[in-house]
């Protein structure tokens, strides 16, 4: 059994086990602690110090995402002075977070889904003593899917990190410039020329408008409605969180899955949902017709029972090895085992196989 700990947080008594820092420990009481720059097992570098805390005995505030919780701890999340530390912190992030101009959240892409704002909003800070009047960066766009606007990146590393812990594409690094650190993410003009799959993940793990997928400027997040379900591009089964608008799928993003874990390749993220729309797609059985020799839209039961009529008809004539069973390797495996278990019973045939070789 694991050693247990006790501490206070906020005057609540909280029993966690030995070695959690004092975020889990927190969150897992139900306790809110704001963070930016934190992601659990990936990025937990307490850059952000929107996670501080007043610890009793300690001089200074100390970052809980990455503080062990300690026997006897008590804890203040909330102090006026953890508050005024969090409010400083948001003002230095504002300072060069391209708010010049008044309208610059209104047409940021990730309005309304946007971390920073909503923790500016919550914590009243609307903007900065610190503000610098800068030269704008220019945005790197030449990526097909992803863009990266430096002018709104608050260096909290999540895309780097993700990229080489979780995606472990070694794309994205960081880099220094004197004491700034800068993010060198490369979808300039030689994006191709790099080892980026654009699987997206790091626009998902971006908490401002920096890294976002370029068809999230069609639509804010007030507009959409969230359905959980799961990718068809392959048999993996990865979760997604399908994004409509006007009864039209606009985006996906990766949902926290078994098989995924909170992330997707690019044609999960990028090529599992416009084929819905297409007007190549067909969307009912065409059955051959004998009079003209040309296929034509039929019913499902039309289609079934010539099917299985046809099948039979083979069955009986040359034997049930004379049927194979072939299944698409987008579907599950849960479809493909019944595919070759009715193979086996139903067709009488251990011919089976399956293209998941994509």
């Amino acid at each position: 059994m694991p050693n247990m700990i006790d501490l206070t947080i906020n005057g609540r008594s909280v029993t966690c086990v030995e070695g959690m820092t004092i975020l889990s420990a927190a969150r897992m009481a139900g306790i809110k602690i704001p963070t930016l720059c934190y992601l659990a097992g990936v990025n937990e570098i307490g850059m952000c110090r929107m996670c501080v805390v007043e610890v009793e005995g300690r001089q200074e505030l100390v970052a809980a995402c990455n503080t062990p919780a300690e026997d006897g701890m008590v804890i203040q999340s909330m102090s006026e002075r953890v508050v005024e530390a969090r409010k400083m912190a948001l003002s230095l992030l504002l300072s060069k977070h391209g708010l010049d101009s008044t309208d610059y959240c209104f047409s940021c892409a990730k309005n309304g889904a946007c971390e920073l704002q909503a923790l500016c909003r919550e914590y009243e800070v609307t903007q900065s003593p610190f503000a610098q009047k800068a030269p704008r960066k220019p945005v790197r766009d030449s990526n097909p899917f992803l863009r990266f606007d430096p002018n709104l990146c608050i260096k909290c590393q999540r895309c780097v990190s993700t990229c080489n812990k979780q995606a472990r594409n070694h794309t994205l690094t960081t880099g220094k410039k004197g004491v700034i650190t800068t993010i060198m993410a490369p979808f300039g003009p030689n994006w191709n020329a790099t080892d980026c799959e654009s699987c997206g993940n790091c626009a998902q793990a971006c908490p401002t408008g920096a890294i976002t997928e370029k068809r999230r400027k069609n639509y804010r997040e007030w507009e959409v409605t969230h359905t959980v379900t799961t990718c068809p591009h392959c048999a993996v089964g990865c979760q997604l969180d399908m994004m409509t608008k006007d009864g039209r799928i606009v985006d996906v993003e990766a949902a926290n899955g078994p098989s995924n874990r909170g992330m997707l390749c690019v044609k999960g993220r990028s090529a599992s949902f416009d084929f819905v729309t297409s007007p190549e797609r067909l969307t009912t059985p065409l059955v051959r017709s004998q009079q003209t020799g040309e296929l034509e839209p039929a019913d499902w039961d039309v289609a079934l029972d010539l099917v299985a009529r046809r099948f039979g008809q083979l069955k009986e004539q040359h034997g049930g090895d004379s049927l194979a069973a072939f299944a698409c390797s987008r579907s599950t495996n849960e479809d493909v085992y019944l595919l070759q278990k009715m193979a086996r019973t139903a067709f009488g045939t251990n011919n089976v196989d399956n293209c998941a070789r994509v």
